[in-house]
């Protein structure tokens, strides 16, 4: 039980308001720092130490960190690895005029809008301490947004073969996306994540086709609650939730994490 409570332990940051190219930067920092971790040659000094307990717990030998990060973007329009160009429908004059930056990223999924009154949540997870399995994984991210939205009395379902997470997703004139998912993983390190509408100004969907469906809307717990909702208190909930879907121990973080002993 010791060694599992240890290997599940998730770091906790929020970064607050943060361009979306130095978030990205951040994330690609943390998990590059965990794939040196699951080296062939950390794997042969794990080997060496002729121990079979976990390699979180080996003494003296490093073990990678897990972390969820929150934060907030300026306006930006943001493209999946396997999105189209065409569902950004703003050419670059308009971008500029709106103050709309855009990146094409390597998450998974199309086009999606981050910025204000938004939540974003990039969790870097080592899934081989959790479930070494993409799909559960994005099933278990939307179970957290599921549990976190129930929490104000919406009803957030899954939609076939569409990630993220919907209102009435089977009434085709009024399925409505609350949360947008797109990761990337290498060597069962996450990357990216979700981006929950809480507050968000909901006519900047409006410039592009929202993860490339083109015949459903785009909502947000303000529009669902007819009432703005303090960030906070979501933050709070959506915490309390990853650590039960999870089974993890989230930690606060507000100084620098090492990774272990070198």
């Amino acid at each position: 039980m010791e060694a599992q409570e240890v290997a599940r332990q998730v770091f906790f940051r929020d970064l607050g308001r943060i361009g979306y190219g130095e978030a990205w930067d951040y994330q690609e920092s943390l998990l590059q720092e965990n794939v040196k971790v699951k080296t062939a040659a950390y794997r042969q000094q794990v080997a060496a130490a002729g121990q079979d307990a976990p390699e979180s717990v080996l003494p003296g030998v490093r073990s990678t960190v897990n972390y969820l990060l929150f934060c907030e973007h300026p306006p930006v329009y943001t493209l999946g690895k396997s999105g189209k160009k065409e569902h950004l429908l703003l050419d670059p004059l308009q971008l500029e005029d709106k103050g709309i930056t855009f990146f094409h990223t390597n998450r998974g999924g199309d086009i999606t809008f981050h910025g204000p009154g938004q939540l974003v949540g990039y969790p870097i997870l080592d899934l081989e301490k959790f479930f070494t399995d993409i799909g559960r994984y994005l099933r278990s991210l939307e179970e957290v947004i599921i549990r976190t939205i129930a929490a104000y009395g919406v009803k957030g379902e899954r939609s076939p073969g569409e990630t993220g997470v919907w209102i009435e997703p089977g009434h085709p004139l009024r399925a409505r996306k609350i949360c947008a998912m797109g990761v990337r993983c290498s060597r069962w390190i996450t990357m990216h994540g979700f981006a929950l509408n809480i507050n968000t100004d909901l006519t900047y969907f409006g410039g592009i086709v929202p993860c490339g469906i083109a015949d459903k809307q785009v909502t947000s717990l303000e529009k669902e609650c007819g009432r703005a909702l303090p960030a906070a208190a979501v933050k709070a909930e959506l915490k309390k939730q990853f650590e039960t879907v999870f089974g993890a121990t989230l930690t606060a973080a507000d100084t620098p994490v090492t990774t272990g002993p070198e």
